[in-house]
């Protein structure tokens, strides 16, 4: 009766051991592959859900079904022009086939080294073959928007960044597939100059701004002595009309001022003549004032009459 118990006992142990091992949940997002002994037998498994698979001898390896993010490191590279450039580069790739992948690089470590070896390589050699120009400009930049109707950037740009960038994709995105890997786009993260570069550019970039700034400044001065000159020329018309306006203004006066000495004069002459001596004394004569004339002068008869 003991042995039966315990065979019983046994027997569920078992079972349970068969069940709790035998089935197993997929996650929404992932992919599965079964492994026999470490290798990968059956097809992948893409369906979320519970899944059953062979107790103990077989085990569950889970890979991602979304899409994934590769950064590579900044790599120093030539372009066609002989300028060296640091070029980072990011690709968001996923697991196309799950048994392939398993096959040929086993876990994302190996992705990432497979990854690092293809981009690279595509980087440079895409790279090495196309300007500067090309690598630093985006491929719907328009040069009539770069200022003075782009005399000053003379570069035709005939592919651009994001040519470039499409065609490492397309370079590269023949190889992954034997990897199980399907590459979703690539794109350049950061384009920069090396030191010795660097430098270069920056001078050639400060001499361009000072030609352009004395470029302008000249521009400027001409129109600064055109306007000088148009205010000089309109000051010079104002102060001649008003000069001349005055001119007539005083002639006008002293006509009026005449007529008016003329009619005080013709009315009463006497009067007039003594009027205008009497304005002759008070500018002359002052208290200090000492002066000798002659009895028969027109200056004295106003003096005697008194």
């Amino acid at each position: 009766m003991k042995v039966g118990k315990l065979a019983l006992l046994f027997l569920v142990l078992v079972a349970a051991v068969v069940v709790w091992d035998g089935f197993y949940i997929l996650p929404e997002g992932q992919q599965a592959v079964v492994t026999q002994l470490g290798a990968p037998v059956g097809e992948p498994v893409t369906t979320a859900g519970p899944h059953f698979k062979m107790p103990v001898l077989q085990k569950v390896r889970y890979l991602e079904k979304r899409i994934l993010i590769w950064d590579g490191k900044p790599n120093q590279v030539p372009t066609h022009d002989k300028t060296f450039i640091y070029i980072d580069t990011t690709a968001r790739w996923r697991i196309s086939d799950a048994m392939v992948f398993m096959q040929a690089v086993r876990d994302y470590a190996g992705a990432q080294a497979v990854l690092d070896d293809i981009i690279d390589s595509s980087v440079r050699d895409i790279v090495n073959k196309n300007n500067l120009v090309e690598i630093i400009r985006s491929s719907d930049w328009d040069v009539s928007l770069a200022g003075d109707k782009g005399q000053n950037f003379p570069e035709i740009v005939a592919l651009g960044r994001d040519k470039i960038a499409e065609r490492i994709f397309q370079n590269a995105g023949k190889i992954t597939p034997k990897y199980g890997i399907e590459l979703v786009d690539v794109m350049f993260k950061r384009v920069n100059y090396i030191d010795s570069v660097r430098s270069k550019v920056y001078g050639r970039m400060i001499s361009e701004r000072k030609r352009i700034a004395a470029e302008k400044r000249s521009v400027g001065e001409g129109q600064k002595s055109e306007i000088l000159g148009k205010l000089e020329r309109e000051l010079k018309d104002i102060t001649s009309g008003a000069r001349r306006e005055s001119e007539e203004i005083k002639g006008r006066a002293d006509a009026a001022a005449a007529k008016i000495y003329a009619d005080a004069y013709s009315k009463d002459p006497e009067f007039y003549s003594f009027s205008k001596s009497l304005q002759s004394y008070e500018k002359i004569v002052d208290a200090n004032t000492k002066f000798i004339i002659s009895s028969d002068s027109e200056f004295y008869k106003y003096f005697d009459k008194q």
